[in-house]
This record gives C-alpha cells, sequence and structure tokens, in this order.
C-alpha cells in the first residue's frame, strides 16, 4: 500500500474510533440498549376539519358542537385530547398513545332530532416502521339513510411522517403539524361526508415518557405530594374540610375569544390554580361543611388572568363557594383594565344547583352542574354577557377526611401550552385542505435526539477534513524530501 493510501487509511480508522466515542458521550445514556418508555401524560390538538367545524355551525347546518370527557378547544379551530397513555420503544421507534376525549357534532335539525349527528372520541396515534395511524372510537348517523353506527378505533387518518426519526428519543415526546389524509374506513364512519384520500387537518401531540415500573429507571415525571398539615393522618372532627378543589373553565367561548383571533391573548395560572384544558382547577380549599343543614363555605387558591389586544385584561382570584338552602355561589376578587375596567371584592359571579351535598367514601362531590351568570358576573365581563347567560358547568369536589381523594385532572403533560397562537378557520366547508399550507413549522424529532446527532455529524465530518488535509500535506512533504 502506497504511503498516502496508508495514511487515508489510517484516517478513517481514527475517524471511525472518535465517531464511537462521540456516539457514546453525546447520545442520551441507555440509547444504544433503550428500556421501553411509558407513556402517561400529554395532549393532541386536532381541528378533525375545520372546514367542517365551520359547516356544522354556519348558516346551512345551523348546529354546534359539544365537548366531552374532559376535552377542550384552543386557538381559533383545534379540539385539545389529554391524559395519553401508551408505550413507546426507543430502539425501533414504535409509538402508541391514546387521549381521552371526545367531541359531539349535531346539525340540520328536523323536528326533535338531528340529520347530522357525528361524535370523535378517544383519538389514538400509532406509529411503527416509518408510518403514522390515528385512531378513533366514531358514532355517527349515515347521510341520506339516517343509520346510526357506532366502532371503536376506527383507524380514521393516515399520519404523513416523511422526516421524521422516532428511534432514541429520551422524552418528551413531541409531533407538531403531522399531515392526516382520511382513510376509506374513516370515510366511512365520518357518515359520508368526505371520501377517502381528503385531507383532514393536521395534528400535534405532545408526551411525557416514563420508565417502565419495575426497571429501576428514577421517572422522568415525579408526581409531587400534596402538602399536608401535621395531623393529616387522623381523621378530622365533623364540620372541617381536609381538602377541596372548584374546577371551571369560566366560559367556552371566552376562552377560545381570547386565544382567537381577536383578542390574540393567551390566560395565565399563578398561586396554585392549574390548568385542565377545560377547565381551571381552584386547589386547597379551607373552610366548613354542615350535613344537617346543607350547607358549606370554602375558600380556594389560584388566580387566573386572561390578556390579549383590544384592552382585554381580567384577573380572577380568592375563589370562593357558598352553599345554602339548595343553592350554590361562586365568588371571586375580579380586577380588570382598559375602558370598562373594574374592581370588585368577593364578587358572586355564577349560581348553579346544589340539592344534595351527601358524603360518600369521605368526599361530598358536585360534577359538571349547570352555572348561571350573576349581575356582577356581567360587570366582571364588561357587559360582554348578559346576568343570566350559561356559562361552564362547575365540579367541586370536598374531602372530609384524609383519606379521600380529590379527582385527578385531565393530564396535558409537561410540554402543552395552554394558549397556542389560532389558526383561522375554513370559510367554506366544501375546502378539502384545512391545514395552512404556507405554515413553516415542520414536524419534530423526539427530544434529545435530533440536536446531539446534528452536532455528532458536524463533529465527524470536520474531523475527518482536518485528517484528510493532514494526510495530503505528509504526501506532499514526503515526495519533497525524496
Amino acid at each position: 500500500m502506497s504511503s498516502s493510501g496508508q495514511a487515508r487509511a489510517i484516517a478513517r480508522g481514527s475517524a471511525a474510533a472518535v465517531l464511537t466515542a462521540l456516539v457514546g458521550a453525546l447520545l442520551p445514556a441507555g440509547v444504544a440498549h433503550a428500556e421501553d418508555r411509558t407513556v402517561q401524560g400529554g395532549r393532541l390538538d386536532w381541528g378533525i376539519k375545520s372546514s367542517f367545524q365551520s359547516y356544522v355551525t354556519g348558516p346551512i347546518a345551523q348546529g354546534s358542537s359539544t365537548l366531552q370527557g374532559g376535552a377542550a378547544t384552543v386557538g381559533g379551530s383545534q379540539f385539545r385530547f389529554h391524559s395519553a397513555k401508551g408505550s413507546y420503544d426507543p430502539d425501533s421507534g414504535a409509538f402508541s398513545a391514546g387521549f381521552s376525549g371526545g367531541v359531539h357534532f349535531l346539525g340540520h335539525k328536523k323536528g326533535g332530532s338531528y340529520e347530522l349527528d357525528l361524535t370523535v372520541s378517544r383519538p389514538t396515534v400509532k406509529i411503527s416502521g416509518g408510518s403514522g395511524t390515528l385512531y378513533a372510537d366514531m358514532v355517527s348517523k349515515e347521510k341520506g339513510t339516517g343509520k346510526v353506527t357506532s366502532t371503536a378505533q376506527v383507524p380514521l387518518a393516515n399520519l404523513g411522517m416523511s422526516g421524521i426519526n422516532m428511534k432514541g428519543g429520551s422524552g418528551p415526546i413531541a409531533l407538531n403539524n403531522l399531515p392526516a389524509t382520511l382513510t376509506s374506513q374513516g370515510a366511512k364512519a365520518f357518515a359520508g361526508y368526505y371520501a377517502a384520500g381528503t385531507e383532514l387537518d393536521r395534528v400535534s401531540l405532545s408526551t411525557d415518557l416514563v420508565a417502565k415500573s419495575g426497571s429501576g429507571e428514577p421517572s422522568q415525571k415525579p408526581s409531587p405530594k400534596p402538602s399536608k398539615s401535621p395531623d393529616s393522618g387522623k381523621k378530622t372532627k365533623a364540620g372541617r374540610i381536609e381538602d377541596a378543589a372548584v374546577d371551571w373553565g369560566v366560559r367556552r367561548t371566552f376562552r377560545e375569544y381570547v386565544t382567537g383571533s381577536i383578542a390574540k391573548g393567551e390566560w395565565k395560572l399563578t398561586e396554585g390554580a392549574k390548568d385542565g384544558g377545560a377547565l381551571f382547577r381552584f386547589p386547597e380549599g379551607e373552610g366548613t361543611y354542615d350535613k344537617k343543614k346543607q350547607t358549606l363555605a370554602a375558600d380556594f387558591a389560584g388566580t387566573v388572568r386572561f390578556t390579549g389586544e383590544h384592552g382585554l385584561d381580567l384577573a380572577l382570584s380568592k375563589v370562593a363557594v357558598e352553599v345554602k338552602d339548595g343553592k350554590g355561589t361562586l365568588l371571586a376578587d375580579v380586577k380588570s383594565k382598559g375602558d370598562k375596567g373594574v374592581t370588585l371584592k368577593k364578587a358572586p359571579l355564577v349560581t348553579f344547583a346544589a340539592k344534595e351535598l351527601k358524603p360518600q367514601d369521605g368526599l361530598v362531590s358536585l360534577t359538571e352542574v349547570p352555572s348561571k351568570l350573576t349581575a356582577d358576573g356581567s360587570k366582571a365581563f364588561g357587559g360582554m354577557y348578559k346576568a343570566g347567560s350559561d356559562m361552564d358547568p362547575l365540579s367541586l369536589s370536598v374531602a372530609l377526611d384524609a383519606d379521600a381523594k380529590l379527582p385527578a385532572l385531565p393530564d396535558l403533560g409537561s410540554s402543552a401550552s395552554p394558549a397556542p397562537k389560532a389558526k383561522k378557520a375554513a370559510a367554506e366547508p366544501k375546502t378539502e385542505n384545512a391545514a395552512d399550507s404556507s405554515d413553516s413549522s415542520s414536524p419534530a424529532v423526539p427530544i434529545g435526539i435530533g440536536a446531539g446527532v446534528a452536532v455528532l455529524l458536524a463533529g465527524a465530518v470536520t474531523f475527518g477534513l482536518v485528517r484528510k488535509k493532514r494526510a495530503t500535506a505528509a504526501a506532499s512533504d514526503a515526495a519533497s524530501d525524496s
């Protein structure tokens, strides 16, 4: 072998050795023989088909959409499904995540029924071998015949996975703006409104990963234990509230207005308030309950502040609930700015029915009871809604002893954002592509793999170039010496 060939061989061998060392140094620990991970927590944002939404609520169908199972709306035309559960294999890239929540569409009312009646719920995303599919439970009334069909986990849409490497992720996993195309089975389950191959809205999701139990690895998402008083392990005396939480989304259309194309705003939660997607949780309730008199009074922690354009700045804090004579009231301190700014202290915002407050297993609960806006509530919203207007349902959970557990919130995952930028819904119901083709954002690879590989390859290429230059120079020097 010539001296130049030997130099090139040495350079290649050295580059390979350094590349191997860099792989071990830069890639996340355990990638080479990674343990399977459990998908736990996260959200999926999907408008299904924006033009269909516009059609349902437009002047022809004159219908509506109703959220189910804790689903929420985000931006102008997306639904948020929550509490992802599933599995992920870092070695093969196989991924499965099922989400909770649903959307019920109604339209074309005739008599006491609707000709358009469609429910999409429990979406599940499965990715394997470079291809992805979105499944969902579907209940639909067939267009024309009126035949109702209910099918679990229909393969509803094919997902575009071009350029995405699912291998080696350590979490969280985020996939943004995946193209979605209606399948033949999906077209049938969609009641015949669209043909197979129709482009649906793009799909975005984010999920957390935790080590499978028994693997010995620490969880990536530890569950914080709630703080308790020194005597929290003991049964408390009658009348005292051990813990409590009130869940209320204010009003769906108000949240959509805040994050939509007009206000272009957001909300922020502070002082312990939590986001459940379609609702806000005000926790750490303290107060008293009288079973005989059927009365309750509790104060809660947390503040929610809505801000946006056109002078939107509204904060609700020091939330309280009072129940007496079968009627409940939610109160709060209100502070808003702008031309119609107002400051109210412990103002009654909404009322709700609370006829029976019977404890069960140490817990008193009211679940999604309708609420009505009060006169003070109308002032709080600057007259946007009249007194008596329907507001979001309200849920109340009151623990009377330390062993009672409050219901869990929808788990949106660590990467979820409560206020994404709005995308304008398509105005024409027959538009086949509801996604914005001008969107420059691209699908994301699992966090922890993309950046490391990019640095690794850049370093390897640079090293190879340096070695090549040195080998060439050495050969040239040798020729000159001879």
